[in-house]
């Protein structure tokens, strides 16, 4: 079983967004206040196979009874909710059709192209842009610099999550139930000595992710590499992606490990910000 080194500490940093001063008498400001409930309504629910009834939807929106009954009705009636026993509601088919018009990996890429061509440059380091797909890490967008660490992936590629920065922020981001799925699912196979193949193991390091709030590769998926990996969240804190900075593991010292973290972490707030503007 591989050693993985971690720093501890707080690496990460908080942003701010500003948001913008809205006039009571503004009736455009009215129409977006609208919507934003009608939004709300919506994310209330927490799971797929959710009954509430209106009042339930209402209450977790935050809204009066009488106007969170308005906008159920307004929805069940665009399919956008369903209404079933004993005046029960949840979601519809009109959303799960319109989800499949949403590119998500160009999405991501688009809007993380610039982001990482800026940390990139700043960290002189090969820098990925990743989401989980299949149980592997797919890599959406990669950006290297011309005296940058070359690394060996490729943008479109996949890569086993259970020994890369990148797979193991994804892989602690998995319900309880997923994840053990994952974990129990086929053998951990051993890329470098340093490779985590004992799933127990495997197990406490996710927890340990998942606490600290980013991943190390201490040499793990490639014996000369060292990565550091952090969470893309959307506006409900889920986590859709996640962005790393690898390196060359002789050449890059322990000590720079924790301000690396920072500046990915700041990158990720600015990512999550344009990637949900209302969260």
């Amino acid at each position: 079983m591989g050693q993985t080194m971690l720093w501890d500490g707080n690496v990460h940093k908080s942003a701010r967004m500003a948001k913008p001063t809205v006039r009571t008498g503004d009736a455009p400001a009215k129409k977006n206040n609208l919507v934003r409930k009608t939004f709300s309504i919506l994310r209330a629910f927490q799971h797929p196979d959710e009954w509430l009834t209106s009042q339930e939807l209402s209450r977790r929106a935050r809204m009066p009874k009488a106007s969170g009954h308005r906008l159920v009705q307004t929805l069940e009636e665009v399919g956008a909710i369903v209404r079933g026993p004993h005046g029960r509601y949840r979601l519809g088919m009109l959303l799960l059709s319109l989800s499949k018009n949403v590119a998500s990996k160009e999405l991501l890429c688009e809007i993380g192209t610039p982001i990482l061509n800026d940390l990139a440059a700043r960290l002189n380091l090969t820098v990925h842009l990743g989401m989980l797909e299949n149980g592997m890490v797919f890599y959406v967008k990669k950006v290297s610099t011309p005296t940058s660490f070359p690394s060996h992936t490729l943008a479109g590629s996949h890569l086993e999550a259970y020994c890369s920065g990148l797979g193991k922020v994804l892989l602690a981001a998995l319900h309880e139930d997923e994840l053990e799925s994952f974990i129990l699912e086929g053998d951990l196979v051993a890329l470098t000595p340093n490779t985590i193949t004992e799933r127990g193991a495997l197990r406490l390091e996710l927890e340990r992710v998942r606490r600290q709030g980013f991943a190390f590769d201490d040499c793990e998926s490639r014996a000369d590499t060292h990565c550091v990996a952090v969470p893309l969240h959307d506006m409900d804190g889920n986590v859709v992606a996640a962005i790393s900075a690898t390196g060359d593991a002789h050449l890059q010292p322990p000590e720079r490990i924790p301000a690396i973290c920072d500046e990915l972490a700041e990158a990720a707030t600015i990512f999550s910000s344009r990637l949900c503007p209302g969260g």
